[in-house]
């Protein structure tokens, strides 16, 4: 297997499934397609929780101390979040979907409820695709010639969700796929490039950060609070960013 391939299979499950959703999804009753939307909701929620919990993991307070990784965690996401609310990355998102459905339909979109559909499936998915823990360490793995394991693990994962998130939120779903082959693909060619760059105590301060997130979406999807997920997507680079300080300070 080439470096990469995880991701171009990736890819190729987001298609697929949401194509099979998007073709199950006007057959199925609206109250149906919410009862999947709020079960993908509890799920994500469940994920999140799993990859936050990486926050006590040994080798983590091992390397900062047994207070800091709370610390740094909560540090990345204020941080992050100031950055990202003050880049507006949440609207750029929404724009991005917007763009992408008025090209998908050939022309301007006179459907506001259809363009609001398209855009909250394109955001929704492209976070739950891209903010996971799986996300960031198997395309690192890929890209470090480690082997596309977990990338396989969660293209197999994405592929069944996006059926359940296409038959609820529509042609936004597939085009996330967009947004899985750019993160993903980014990584895998920066790991490939820079070799084992990231130590696995920041490593868990990514997972950790990004459990949170996912616990943002888990909200969104379960219409308990729009968390502007967009904007927090900085914390993810700040986390390593703290870790590291917090390591260079403690030696």
């Amino acid at each position: 297997m080439f470096r990469g391939f995880g991701t171009v299979v990736n890819v190729a499950a987001v298609l697929a499934g949401s194509g099979i959703g998007v073709l199950l999804g006007h057959r199925l009753p609206q109250r149906t397609r919410d009862t999947v939307t709020d079960g993908l909701g509890l799920v994500t929620l469940l994920i999140a929780f799993l990859a936050a919990v990486t926050v006590t993991d040994a080798t983590f307070t091992d390397a900062v101390g047994p207070n800091a990784p709370v610390l740094i965690v909560l540090g990345a996401v204020l941080l992050g979040g100031i950055v990202g609310s003050l880049l507006r990355i949440e609207d750029r998102l929404e724009g991005v979907g917007g763009w992408l459905r008025e090209r998908l339909s050939r022309g301007p979109v006179t459907d506001d409820g259809s363009r609001h559909r398209f855009i909250e499936g394109f955001v929704t998915a492209s976070l739950v695709f891209c903010v996971g823990p799986l996300t960031v360490l198997g395309s690192l793995s890929d890209g470090l010639g480690e082997g596309a394991q977990q990338l396989l693990l969660k293209s197999a994962l994405d592929g069944f969700a996006s059926i359940a998130f296409a038959a609820s939120l529509g042609l936004g779903v597939m085009a996330s796929a967009a947004s899985v082959l750019v993160v993903q693909g980014s990584l895998t060619l920066l790991a490939a490039g820079l070799g084992s760059f990231v130590p696995e105590p920041h490593l868990l301060a990514v997972t950790a950060t990004g459990g949170l997130l996912l616990a943002g979406v888990g909200l969104r999807l379960l219409q308990v609070k729009q968390v502007p997920v967009g904007d927090l997507l900085p914390a993810l680079l700040v986390a390593p960013a703290l870790t590291a300080a917090v390591i260079a300070v403690g030696s």
